[in-house]
């Protein structure tokens, strides 16, 4: 009986691993550190099982274990951000081509690992939403505690009496908090562009025809599936750039060794369509460049981000460590 009690604790408390761990990667910007935060929250919660008097959910327990783990990781660090929080767009040129050893970049997030299988389709919709490089790059803003309660309130519902048990504070101050969270979020250039949390056949057919013209490396093509003002990233460099015509400008020149990749979809990220690209490699076969994540707006692309730490990523998106010729 002892070991089929201690399965079915062990299974209520699972249950709740992916909405804290769209909580945590929230509050944290990155899916191994949110991994990591999640870990230490259900560990926390075994040890300490026996002593859970039921005066508030299990689920709501686990939120201030969690949000108390967050806190402790957060102390002491900087924010991360992605390249457009650091300036405004560069030419494309390879000399704006640098690293910042002391920034902390937004990592991708498989939506698998944060957004509930079968949860409530608009509760699924908001989940996307939220995961958006964009919307997780702006929370980075706010200090750790303003960060938890615009992310219990705004985005998981949560009353302001709940999260003041949780913070142990009073409603006043989480009302204020969440007003001045508010405020910075709204001063914040926070895009308005949002992949629909459902891709219609539009949308796959538009992103099939950017894979191949991508690997073609076909101009007029790609001309008719990216935005004009469309933007690109490439984490972790801090260049950033705002236009179609800088963007080829970038392909077509410094990027030019990426002509002839394989590109193939993997899980969405961050709410949006994912691909792993690989680049031809000297030895033959292709060897992997990026997770290109592909956010969509109105029938078109209007934003690239290619993170090029595929050493870490691709494991992560399930993606094979090369492909061969």
């Amino acid at each position: 009986m002892g070991n089929v009690a201690t399965e079915a604790r062990e299974l209520e408390l699972e249950q709740h691993r992916v909405e804290l761990t769209g909580y945590c990667y929230r509050m944290l910007g990155s899916a191994f550190d949110a991994e990591d935060a999640v870990q230490e929250t259900l560990v926390r919660a075994w040890r300490n099982l026996a002593r859970f008097e039921g005066r508030s959910t299990l689920r709501s327990w686990l939120y201030s274990i969690a949000t108390n783990v967050c806190l402790d990781m957060l102390n002491g660090k900087e924010r991360r951000a992605r390249p457009m929080d650091l300036g405004p767009a560069m030419e494309p040129v390879a000399s704006n081509l640098n690293t910042l050893p002391e920034v902390t970049w937004i990592e991708p997030v498989p939506d698998g690992l944060v957004v509930p299988a079968n949860g409530d389709p608009a509760e699924v919709a908001v989940a996307r939403e939220t995961i958006r490089l964009a919307f997780v790059a702006a929370l980075q803003h706010l200090p750790p505690r303003q960060r938890a309660v615009l992310i219990l309130c705004e985005v998981l519902r949560w009353q302001a009496s709940e999260v003041a048990e949780l913070l142990d504070t009073s409603v006043a101050s989480v009302n204020s908090a969440l007003q001045r969270s508010r405020a910075t979020l709204a001063a914040t250039d926070l895009s308005d562009a949002t992949t629909p949390a459902q891709l219609d056949e539009a949308d796959r057919e538009l992103l099939a025809r950017y894979v191949e013209a991508f690997e073609r490396y076909d101009m007029e093509a790609l001309t008719s599936v990216i935005q004009e003002d469309a933007q690109q990233s490439m984490p972790p460099y801090d260049l950033w750039l705002r236009g179609r015509d800088d963007i080829f400008t970038w392909w077509f020149g410094p990027g030019a060794g990426c002509r002839g990749s394989r590109v193939i979809p993997t899980t969405a990220a961050n709410g949006s369509p994912a691909f792993g690209q690989y680049k031809p490699s000297p030895d033959g076969g292709y060897e992997p460049w990026a997770l290109q994540v592909i956010e969509i707006e109105d029938g078109k692309i209007v934003e690239l981000t290619f993170f090029l730490d595929t050493e870490t990523l691709f494991p992560l998106f399930g993606l094979p460590p090369r492909l061969e010729a």
